[in-house]
């Protein structure tokens, strides 16, 4: 079949056509009949288009399908977000450091000399790194004065900024999921696509069929993912795909700001230092990295939760299904309580929308949920941005010093900061994507193209106030805006 959407990365262009052909079979209800002719109507033929062979190919598809219908991939368990597919992962260079034609045969040798476990000999044509003794310490690539060793270390573990990734038996990449924060960074930057986040794509489709009312509610970065479609287009777009009705977070992610705002104010009275909650990759990275501060975390519900909750409230007995471009998400339902019910990708409604043929150029009405600080919440600031708003919508002139922390470099050098008593603002914002959420892994568009299309949109959105819109249009009053967490890291 054709696929309209293009991504401008190839291997996130072959997961989307996996998931088309799930999401497609699942709105047919013929998924389990068709599941072995997949790979075959992908890669019909005997010739290949990025791999060895045909065959290599159709073995990642059909493992690219046990995630896509939301099984386990090897060494996944239910909680487990990010999987490695082990036919993908064979593309990487399994020794990590080699030498180069830049080696010049110095007679210093000091490659020689640094390594402390004999894996260097010298040999006619150079240096030579024997990669059984070779334990990666990179002593020889540090001294060598021609830069003749390059350090290949493998996409995953390089991007990984928790040291969550190492090897199998077979070379292979394998996630330590005691140590892993479901940021999704390994899944944007592996080039061979090699690992994935696990879909609930068939059963979401299966709630929609069941007749059970099913909502959708959308993330603040949603705007600009689609061109310049509004958020009444997608609304409408949304409802095509069997969606009973759709709302936008930034509504959830006002009332996120107006209760962390106050919980703020408190915090700073008693002495002590705060961290948002939103992000559940900055989060996680707290709770297992720097757990001494745990007690430091917001106790605020995110806008996905509070967005839900609110939802529930208006349709008790309705199923949510949150739709952002973070992969972190699928894993905050699992450690939250009082959220929803399923969380899918951006990449996940591209390929919904392309199995029922439905076109953003559908119109949709223009009523508009959150207000500018809310879809805010979306870049990088706009969270200590909406609540230093709160705080001056409601006139309190507490001096406040903050910290926004773009990327999960720099949570971490915040949290550190903060975990030796050293940290000098007030408050820090942590979004594990550089740029904010519009940067998220499991975005469609490029950041450049997303901020150009949100400039034009949110010009047009109403100067409405974050206080105004949770109690004059829509009243938050009776929800409870506290995080429940279901268990204890």
């Amino acid at each position: 079949m054709e696929y309209d959407f293009v991504f401008d990365n190839a291997a996130k262009q072959f997961k989307y056509r996996v998931l088309v052909q799930v999401a497609k079979y699942a709105y047919e209800g013929t998924l389990e009949e068709h599941v072995a002719a997949i790979p075959y109507d992908i890669i019909p033929g005997p010739l290949s288009t990025s791999r060895c062979c045909a065959y290599k190919e159709r073995e990642i598809i059909r493992e690219r399908l046990i995630s896509a219908q939301g099984l386990n991939l090897p060494g996944q368990e239910d909680d487990h977000i990010v999987g490695v597919l082990p036919a993908a992962c064979e593309g990487c260079p399994i020794s990590r450091f080699r030498v180069t034609d830049n080696c010049q045969h110095c007679l210093a040798q000091k490659c020689k000399k640094a390594c402390h476990f004999g894996a260097i000999s010298i040999t006619p044509k150079g240096a030579y790194i024997d990669p059984q003794k070779c334990r990666e310490c990179g002593r020889c690539a540090a001294v060598c004065p021609y830069n003749a060793i390059s350090d290949t270390l493998r996409p995953c573990v390089r991007a990984c900024p928790v040291k969550a990734i190492g090897e199998d038996e077979f070379h292979r990449s394998r996630i330590d999921y005691t140590r892993c924060i479901s940021c999704g960074a390994c899944v944007k930057n592996c080039p061979f696509g090699a690992i994935t986040d696990r879909s609930r794509i068939v059963e979401i489709v299966k709630q929609i069929k069941s007749g059970t009312p099913v909502i959708a509610c959308f993330a603040p970065a949603i705007e600009g993912q689609f061109g310049t479609a509004t958020t009444g287009t997608i609304k409408q777009a949304l409802k095509q795909l069997g969606f009973y009705e759709a709302v936008e977070v930034s509504l959830g992610a006002d009332a996120t700001a107006s209760h962390e705002a106050g919980e703020l104010v408190e915090a700073m009275k008693n002495g002590k230092k705060m961290t948002t909650s939103c992000c559940p990759a900055f989060v996680e990275m707290i709770e297992k990295h720097f757990p001494k501060l745990k007690g430091n975390i917001s106790d605020t519900a995110s806008p996905m939760a509070a967005t839900v909750r609110y939802i529930r409230m208006k349709k008790p007995g309705a199923k949510v299904v949150f739709i952002g471009p973070c992969i972190a998400k699928k894993l905050e339902i699992k450690r939250n309580g009082d959220t929803a019910d399923y969380v899918m990708t951006f990449e996940e409604l591209v390929a919904m929308f392309e199995a029922k043929n439905i076109s953003l150029d559908v119109t949709g009405d223009s009523v508009q949920d959150g207000s500018r600080a809310g879809k805010g919440f979306a870049q990088s600031g706009g969270v200590a941005g909406s609540v230093l708003q709160v705080l001056k919508e409601e006139g309190i002139n507490m001096p406040v010093s903050y910290i926004k922390c773009s990327g999960a470099e720099e949570c971490k050098k915040a949290l550190a900061l903060m975990n030796a008593g050293r940290l000098q603002e007030d408050f820090v914002e942590g979004m594990a994507c550089e740029g904010g959420c519009i940067a998220g892994p499991a975005g469609i568009e490029s950041v450049l193209k997303v901020k150009r299309n949100r400039t034009k949109l949110l010009a047009a959105a109403d100067k409405r106030g974050v206080k105004e819109n949770v109690t004059a249009i829509h009243d938050f009053s009776h929800i409870n805006m506290q995080r429940q967490r279901k268990e204890t890291l």
